[in-house]
């Protein structure tokens, strides 16, 4: 039965194809623009992660606060600070954290030959490379023998070295940091970052924290970088560090005010702020723009149902009940919208292969490498959410005329002229 429903459906289209070929434009173009809107969606959400990525897949900044309630015979307000008693005392107690590190800043002169450029000068310790996703294109990173030593050792960040050394190789180089002489150990791989804090890694020199205190006072560290053993575990990581902190520094654990913390809890309402209304208002068109085809497919079958009344006619007298007459507009306006869907399809993996990327933070990040593009591709996903849409579409265009045509007395159109 359902096979000759479809030789018949496709018969019938066969004799009008002029016609048929004409409405399944708007169908094509319509399921074009539904495939090509959600891949450029997809594309700047995934462009966006890897921006926020960039920070550190799981990394919490924490800043000393001040204490806004009494607890252990302190007064409210006290300072709060981060110290290497803290660090220990972090990692001793608070099981949820996997690495953390200290880290001390200072903007200072780098210095290579005659060039000179102010940069943030960041004291950190080893654990910290992999936190933040520091990842050297050139060299190595800061090691634990570098922060035990406390050896004169830098790691630059990209622009940085540029900056300095333009195209030259910079490992084993020497450079002058506030007139103290480091030695370039790596360079950093481009970083498309959309997050930072203080200057952004790229324009930044990384040192031992040891070190440091060669350069200033690292008694109290600026901040306080830890990643959770698993990004779903950063909550309960979060008020681990909180409580180890407050049992040496006799604070209310409770009180969120003594350390302000940001990770990428903070971050995902930003990103489902600007991706998943995005995709949703591309989504919102493409599909706008593929009912409008869909009218056209429900305005030719009306067509059709007036051509063939007296077709109808004889068929329901021949014995065919309303739901035969019924899944045969059905089946014709699904087969127009299917043939139409199958040919955007394909004409959409075209466009987007041909587009391929198209650039947004490069220029901005004074990248070439393509990090900073946005990527389109004709995913599954993008493929199934365009059939299901079509599929909706085709059966709600056919459904109005196939009621019509269903609902034909067969005495008045047998009569029908």
């Amino acid at each position: 039965m359902l096979s000759e429903l479809i030789v018949q459906s496709w018969a019938n289209l066969r004799r009008q194809r002029t016609r048929s070929l004409l409405t399944m434009l708007g169908i094509v173009w319509g399921i074009v623009a539904v495939a090509v809107l959600m891949s450029y969606g997809r594309g700047f959400r995934a462009m966006m992660l890897r921006g926020f990525d960039a920070f550190g897949k799981s990394a919490v900044v924490c800043w000393p606060g001040q204490t806004s309630a009494q607890a252990g015979g302190e007064r409210a307000g006290r300072r709060v600070v981060f110290e290497k008693a803290d660090r220990e005392q972090i990692l001793a107690e608070a099981t949820m954290v996997r690495s953390l590190s200290l880290e001390t800043v200072r903007n200072r002169p780098v210095a290579y030959g005659s060039r000179v450029r102010d940069a943030s000068i960041r004291g950190v310790e080893p654990a910290y490379g992999e936190i933040r996703s520091e990842f050297p294109d050139e060299g190595r990173w800061i090691s634990s023998e570098d922060l035990l030593e406390r050896r004169r050792v830098v790691f630059l960040g990209g622009r940085l070295r540029q900056r300095l050394f333009s195209g030259r190789p910079a490992v084993g180089e020497t450079v002058r940091i506030s007139g103290v002489r480091f030695t370039v150990i790596g360079t950093m791989a481009r970083k498309i970052q959309l997050s930072s804090y203080f200057d952004l890694d790229e324009e930044s020199a990384f040192i031992p924290y040891s070190t440091a205190g060669d350069l200033w006072n690292t008694r109290y560290a600026n901040v306080l970088v830890f990643s959770p053993v698993l990004p779903s575990l950063e909550a309960p990581a979060r008020r681990q560090v909180r409580a180890a902190v407050a049992k040496r520094q006799r604070f209310n654990a409770s009180d969120e005010r003594t350390i302000m913390m940001i990770g990428r809890e903070q971050f995902r309402p930003i990103i489902d702020g600007l991706t998943v209304g995005l995709q949703g208002l591309l989504l919102f068109i493409g599909t706008l723009t593929l009912t409008i085809g869909g009218v056209g497919v429900a305005n030719i079958m009306l067509v059709s149902v007036d051509e063939r009344i007296r077709e109808i006619g004889l068929r329901r007298a021949l014995g065919a009940r309303k739901r035969h007459i019924r899944a045969q507009f059905l089946a014709e306006a699904l087969a127009l919208t299917l043939a139409g869907g199958a040919i955007g399809i394909v004409l959409a993996w075209g466009v987007i292969a041909m587009v391929g990327s198209l650039p947004m933070f490069g220029a901005f990040f004074e990248d070439t490498s393509g990090q900073g593009d946005l990527h389109l591709q004709l995913s599954v996903p993008v493929v199934l959410t365009s059939t299901l849409i079509l599929l909706v579409v085709g059966t709600l265009s056919g459904l109005f005329p196939a009621l019509k045509a269903s609902r034909l007395d067969p005495v008045d159109a047998l009569r029908y002229e």
